[in-house]
C-alpha cells in the first residue's frame, strides 16, 4: 500500500508589486554606500523579488511595510523621494550609517503621509556638523504629524532634539548616551509618561523633584550617573511608581516617611548613593516590595521588619 503525502508551501508574502520594486531600485541607485560594508543593499537586483531582498519585508499582498538600512555605510544625501513614496512603509531603520546632512531633509515631510509606527535615527553620524538643523521641516512637527509612531529610537547628533519632542511618547529610553547634560524639568510637564530611563548617560546638574510626582509615571531609572544629584520629595497618595532605581547617583538627603504612600513600588535600589538618617517605618507598608537595595550609604538606625512584603527576595 502507497501512502501519498501532499505538502502545500504556503508564501509568508506575495510576489513584490513593480511599482515598489521600482522605487526600491531608485532608492539604492540614488544612495551612496560603500558595497565592500554592505549586505542588503548590494545585492538588490531586478531579477529578483524585491520581497526577498535582505533589508525588505513585505506584508501577505506584497507590499513593502518595512525597510531595515542598519550598517549600510551609506554617506552622502537621503533626499530621496523614492524612500518616501513607498506609501505602505511602517517601519523604517537608517541607524549607524553617516549622512553629510547639515539639517534634516526637506522630503522627511513626506513621511507623515505613510503607516510609519517605527522610526529609528539611532547613532547617525554627521561629519563636521556640529548642530544638526531640524528646520523645514523640524523635528518636532514631523513627530507631531507622525499619529501612528509607536517607536523611537534617536542619539547622536540628534539626541538633545528627544528632549523636546517626547512628551509624545509615553515611555523614552536614553540610556547609554553620552548626553553631558542635565535633566530637564519639563519631562514633569508630559501627561502620558509612564517610563523614564535615563541610566549611564552622563547626566548631571541636580534631578527636578517634579518628575518623582508625575502622577502616570511607573518606572524610574538614573542609576550610572555619579555626578547627578538630588533629593526625594514628598509622595502623593495616588502615585503609580512601581520602580526606582537610583543607584551610583550623587542623591543625598533623607527618605521621606511619605515613600509609604508608593503602594505599587516593587523594586526600590539606592545603592552608592549619599542617602542618610533613619530608614522610614512606613515602608513596612510596602506589601509588593519584590527588591530592596539600600546598601552603600549611612543609614542610621533600626531596619523595618517588612513583614507585609510577602514577595520580597532581595534586600
Amino acid at each position: 500500500m502507497f501512502m501519498i503525502f501532499w505538502i502545500n508551501v504556503i508564501p509568508v508574502h506575495s510576489q513584490c508589486h513593480n511599482d515598489q520594486k521600482s522605487l526600491l531600485i531608485q532608492l539604492k541607485n540614488g544612495l551612496l554606500f560603500n558595497s565592500a560594508i554592505s549586505v542588503k543593499l548590494v545585492n538588490w537586483t531586478e531579477a529578483t523579488d524585491c520581497c526577498d531582498w535582505k533589508g525588505v519585508n513585505c506584508d501577505q499582498d506584497g507590499h513593502v511595510i518595512g525597510l531595515d538600512l542598519n550598517s549600510e555605510g551609506i554617506t552622502g544625501e537621503i533626499n530621496q523621494s523614492s524612500l518616501f513614496s513607498l506609501p505602505f512603509l511602517e517601519s523604517l531603520n537608517l541607524a549607524n550609517n553617516s549622512f553629510q546632512l547639515e539639517q534634516i531633509p526637506s522630503s522627511f515631510g513626506n513621511l507623515t503621509s505613510l503607516r510609519l509606527a517605527v522610526l529609528d535615527l539611532s547613532s547617525l553620524h554627521f561629519p563636521e556638523t556640529p548642530s544638526l538643523l531640524l528646520e523645514n521641516p523640524s523635528l518636532l512637527t514631523l513627530l507631531q504629524n507622525l499619529k501612528g509612531l509607536i517607536e523611537l529610537h534617536l542619539d547622536g547628533g540628534l539626541l538633545m532634539f528627544l528632549f523636546r519632542i517626547s512628551g509624545f511618547f509615553p515611555e523614552i529610553n536614553l540610556d547609554s548616551n553620552n548626553l553631558f547634560a542635565p535633566v530637564p524639568e519639563f519631562f514633569a510637564s508630559f501627561p502620558n509618561l509612564t517610563a523614564l530611563s535615563l541610566r549611564s548617560s552622563n547626566l548631571y546638574g541636580t534631578f527636578p523633584e517634579k518628575i518623582f510626582q508625575v502622577p502616570t509615571l511607573q518606572t524610574l531609572q538614573l542609576e550610572s550617573n555619579s555626578l547627578l544629584s538630588g533629593s526625594l520629595p514628598e509622595f502623593p497618595r495616588n502615585s503609580n511608581l512601581k520602580k526606582l532605581v537610583l543607584s551610583e547617583t550623587n542623591f543625598s538627603g533623607a527618605l521621606p516617611d511619605s515613600i509609604g504612600n508608593l503602594r505599587n513600588l516593587s523594586r526600590i535600589e539606592l545603592a552608592f548613593c549619599r542617602f542618610s538618617g533613619p530608614i522610614p517605618n512606613s515602608l513596612e507598608d510596602l506589601a509588593q516590595l519584590v527588591r530592596l537595595d539600600l546598601s552603600s550609604n549611612v543609614f542610621t538606625g533600626p531596619i523595618p521588619s517588612f513583614q507585609m512584603s510577602k514577595n520580597l527576595s532581595s534586600i
